[in-house]
């Protein structure tokens, strides 16, 4: 378990990390696991690269394939649109 994500997410403050090559900045939103044990990241990207193209917009992140995880001290508003209780995951760490 990361102890930055979870700090993260009850601070909610943003994280800047790297992620498949690109610097990403992010508004953690709910980290715990997927139905094959992998750890996940529910998050909302405002700023950074993606090999999508896609930089704004929320992610699904494997936290095994994250590193570099650093937390700002930009603080950041739930996101209207995220749902509780992510279907994606099968056990919840830490959520908003």
């Amino acid at each position: 378990m990361n102890s930055i994500l979870l700090q993260a997410i009850q601070q909610a403050k943003v994280l800047e990390l790297r992620y498949h090559g690109y610097s990403r900045f992010v508004e953690p939103h709910a980290y715990g696991r997927d139905k094959d044990g992998d750890e996940i990241l529910r998050c909302y990207q405002t700023a950074g690269g993606s090999e999508s193209g896609e930089i704004v917009g929320w992610k699904f992140l494997k936290v095994r394939e994250a590193f570099s995880f650093y937390l700002t001290e930009t603080v950041f508003s739930v996101r209207p649109e995220y749902k509780r209780n992510d279907k994606a995951m099968s056990y919840v760490f830490a959520q908003l």
